[in-house]
C-alpha cells in the first residue's frame, strides 16, 4: 500500500491562495474596525489598537462667564472635560507650550487671576475672588488615557449629509445599465465569433484581444469628443446618462466579447449540431441553448462590469458631470473630504457605505465566478 502525498506544487497554491486571503481581508477588517472607533483615537493610533487603552493630548474650552456661579464666597466655573465618557487624566495646562505643567488635584493659577483645578475623573474648576467676565471660555490641555470607543458617529455623518440619497440613485442609473447593455451586446458577439463561420472572424478575434490592453486614460478624451460630435449634430445635450452607459459599454466589451467567446467556444458542438438538424436557427440555437448553459460566465462578467462602473469616478464625471443633480455617489463621498482633507475621519465609513451594494451583487453571483473564468480559460478554443 502506497501512502499518498499531495506534491510541493500543490502545496505552493493553497500558501499562496492563503497569504492572498489574508492581504485581502486584513485591510478591509482595519478599514471596518477604523469606522466604527471615536474619531479622537482614530487620529491618533492604528486599528490594530481598537481594543486597548491609548494616550491622548487634548484640549477642551471652559464654558464663558455666562455660566459662572457664586459658591462660598468665590465665582466658579464647573463642569467635566470628559463629558460622562470613561477615562482617566494624567496631566493637564493653560498653555500650549506646556500642555503637562501639572498633575490631576493640583491648582494651576491663571493669568488672568483665577485658579484652576482639574481632578483625575476629568472635572474642572475654575474660581475667582471677583465676578468673571468673557464670553469665551478658557482652554484647558490635558492628557488622558481614555479605553476604547466605538460609535455609529461616522456614518451618521455620511448618511445625514445632503445629497447622499440622490447620488446613490444615480450611482444605481448608471451602473445597473451599463452592466446590462454590455452583457446583451457582448453576448451575441461572442456567439459570432464562437460558432458563425465569416470572412475575417480571425481578424475581429484578435482586434478585441488587442483592445484589452488600451488604457482607458487614452481613449477617454478621444471617445468624449466623437460623443460630443455626434451630440451636437443631433442636437442631443452632451451630457446625459446614455453617454455614460454607451461609453461604460465601449469600454467594458473588450473584456465581455473575449469572456464570453471562451465559455461559448467550450461548448459541446453536438448540442448545437442536434438543434440544427432539427431546424433551429442560430437565433433560436443562442436564446435557447447557448445563454442558459452560459449563465456563469454571464454572471461572471457581471461582478466585474458592475464593481467597476460602480465604483468609476473619472468616467462618470467626465460623460454625466459634477453637478448636485448628476454627481454619482464616490464623488459625493469625496467632496464630505473637503478640499483640504478635513473630515477625513468619515473616510473609512464613506468605504463601508460605497461598497454595501457591491458586496450583495458579489455574494449573490460569487458560486458562478471561478465556474465561469475557469470554463473559459480551460475549453477555450
Amino acid at each position: 500500500m502506497i501512502a499518498s502525498s499531495r506534491s510541493p506544487l500543490v502545496w505552493l497554491v493553497h500558501i499562496s491562495v492563503i497569504l492572498l486571503v489574508v492581504l485581502w481581508t486584513l485591510p478591509t477588517a482595519g478599514l471596518l474596525i477604523s469606522s466604527l472607533r471615536d474619531k479622537d483615537q482614530l487620529a491618533v493610533s492604528g486599528w490594530w489598537t481598537a481594543l486597548s487603552t491609548s494616550t491622548q493630548n487634548l484640549v477642551f474650552r471652559a464654558p464663558g462667564a455666562d455660566t459662572q456661579v457664586e459658591k462660598d464666597g468665590k465665582f466658579v466655573i464647573a463642569g467635566n472635560m470628559l463629558e460622562g465618557q470613561s477615562g482617566q487624566v494624567s496631566a493637564f495646562g493653560f498653555n500650549s507650550k506646556d500642555p503637562a505643567a501639572f498633575q490631576p488635584g493640583q491648582s494651576a493659577d491663571l493669568p488672568s487671576g483665577e485658579k484652576l483645578t482639574v481632578q483625575a475623573d476629568g472635572a474642572f474648576e475654575i474660581a475667582s475672588d471677583k465676578a468673571m467676565d468673557g464670553a469665551r471660555g478658557q482652554r484647558i490641555f490635558y492628557t488622558a488615557a481614555i479605553p476604547p470607543r466605538f460609535t455609529f458617529d461616522n456614518y451618521r455623518e455620511v448618511m445625514r449629509a445632503e445629497g447622499i440619497g440622490a447620488s446613490f440613485i444615480n450611482s444605481l442609473t448608471v451602473a445597473i445599465p451599463a452592466t446590462i447593455i454590455p452583457i446583451l451586446v457582448a453576448a451575441f458577439a461572442a456567439y459570432a465569433l464562437a460558432w458563425m463561420k465569416f470572412p475575417g472572424r480571425a481578424i475581429l478575434i484578435a482586434v478585441v484581444v488587442g483592445l484589452l490592453v488600451v488604457p482607458l486614460q487614452m481613449s477617454l478624451i478621444p471617445l468624449l469628443k466623437l460623443y460630443n460630435g455626434v451630440g451636437a449634430f443631433l442636437g442631443v445635450p452632451a451630457k446625459t446618462y446614455v453617454g455614460i452607459w454607451l461609453a461604460h459599454m465601449g469600454f467594458g466589451l473588450p473584456l465581455a466579447i473575449y469572456l464570453l467567446r471562451n465559455y461559448m467556444a467550450g461548448l459541446p458542438r453536438e448540442i448545437m449540431e442536434s438543434a440544427r438538424v432539427d431546424g433551429a436557427s442560430d437565433f433560436d440555437i443562442f436564446i435557447k441553448i447557448i445563454l442558459p448553459l452560459s449563465f456563469p460566465a454571464l454572471a461572471s462578467f457581471s461582478i466585474f462590469q458592475f464593481l467597476w462602473t460602480w465604483n468609476d469616478l473619472l468616467v462618470a464625471m467626465v460623460f454625466l458631470g459634477t453637478g448636485n443633480n448628476e454627481l454619482v455617489l464616490t464623488g459625493r463621498l469625496v467632496n464630505l473630504l473637503g478640499s483640504r482633507g478635513g473630515n477625513w475621519e468619515i473616510l473609512t465609513a464613506s468605504a463601508f457605505v460605497t461598497i454595501i451594494v457591491p458586496l450583495i451583487v458579489f455574494f449573490t453571483l460569487q458560486r458562478y465566478l471561478v465556474r465561469g473564468l475557469l470554463a473559459g480559460s480551460v475549453k477555450g478554443g
